[in-house]
């Protein structure tokens, strides 16, 4: 080959690798216009929710016309929709523990509503609160002991949660009484009775939405419907799950026992159960003994098996 045309091949192949190496650039830019790196799934959205007609507590009425009252309220359903792996634990546990509160709300003469207030205060959780409340109805030592509860390092019957919405329902209606309203009842609960009583006679005011109230106490009942919305309607608010997702409590019967227990785990092992299990269904008994030297009757779970 003589050199004009070495030359000229040369150039040529120059020419064809600039122009190749040019389109992979354009393509791998375009490719980046097309597909950019993101932080969250493409189909994740966090939409405003609207807030549904006739929302009330106990029959009474929320007046979200005012202005305060519906951005505290789509406050407290913003964050109960979108704190989503608390809701759908809070879903698997009503599932639980609600087809035994509803005959005992019904039966002390309690609002069915206020089975949102017990997950409000516990979530259903065996926790003690940072101030001492503890049980699902979250009492408090004095509080539950005014009320007749047996409450010791050996036996605590606020962890009973027949015996404790027992008491609840008696607090609670005992403030409707006092303020004429549901709202203000389940107020009540959260700050006390003289706490409420004092501020409404303060400000001259007779309802919930229109008091200045402690900021937690302020919140108190607006968790409280925003939990009954959504447990109420699940998939309404995005939570999907099956049947078989959802927590269950075995079936029981009961036995008597009017002595005491001195090995709870050899207890246990009489019915099939092992020390754990027992816990599980009777957890207001707190040690690995029963004391009972007064010889009162207690009523202790079995699950049926």
């Amino acid at each position: 080959m003589n050199k004009p045309l070495r030359i000229l091949s040369i150039l040529s192949i120059v020419f064809i690798t600039v122009i190749f190496m040019n389109a992979i650039n354009k393509n791998t830019i375009d490719k980046d216009k097309i597909e950019p790196i993101v932080n969250t799934h493409k189909n994740y959205k966090i939409k405003a929710l609207k807030l549904p007609e006739n929302l009330n507590l106990a029959g009474e009425k929320v007046p979200v016309e005012i202005p305060d009252v519906r951005e505290r309220m789509e406050r407290e359903l913003l964050v109960n929709t979108y704190w989503q792996s608390n809701g759908l634990l809070l879903l698997k546990r009503a599932n639980k523990y609600f087809p035994i509160m509803e005959p005992l709300l019904k039966k002390y003469g309690l609002p069915d509503d206020f089975k949102f207030l017990a997950l409000a205060e516990s979530g259903f959780t065996d926790e003690t609160s940072t101030a001492g409340a503890a049980g699902m109805w979250h009492f408090m030592k004095k509080t539950g002991k005014e009320y007749g509860l047996e409450i010791n390092n050996n036996v605590d019957e606020r962890y009973h949660i027949e015996k404790s919405t027992k008491v609840a329902a008696e607090y609670l209606k005992n403030a409707y009484e006092r303020f004429g309203s549901w709202t203000l009842a389940a107020a009540a609960y959260n700050a006390g009775n003289y706490g409420i009583s004092r501020r409404i006679e303060a400000q001259e005011v007779n309802n919930y939405y229109d008091a200045k109230l402690p900021d937690e106490t302020e919140r108190y009942v607006f968790r409280i419907l925003a939990l009954k919305e959504i447990i109420s309607n699940p998939k309404k608010y995005g939570f999907v799950f099956e049947k078989e997702d959802l927590y269950h409590l075995d079936k029981t019967t009961t036995i008597k026992v009017d002595t005491a227990i001195t090995n709870i785990t050899a207890f246990a092992k009489k019915f099939g159960m092992n020390y754990k299990e027992f816990k599980i269904y009777n957890p207001w008994l707190r040690e690995h003994h029963l004391n009972n030297k007064s010889r009162k009757m207690y009523e202790i779970k079995i699950p049926v098996k």
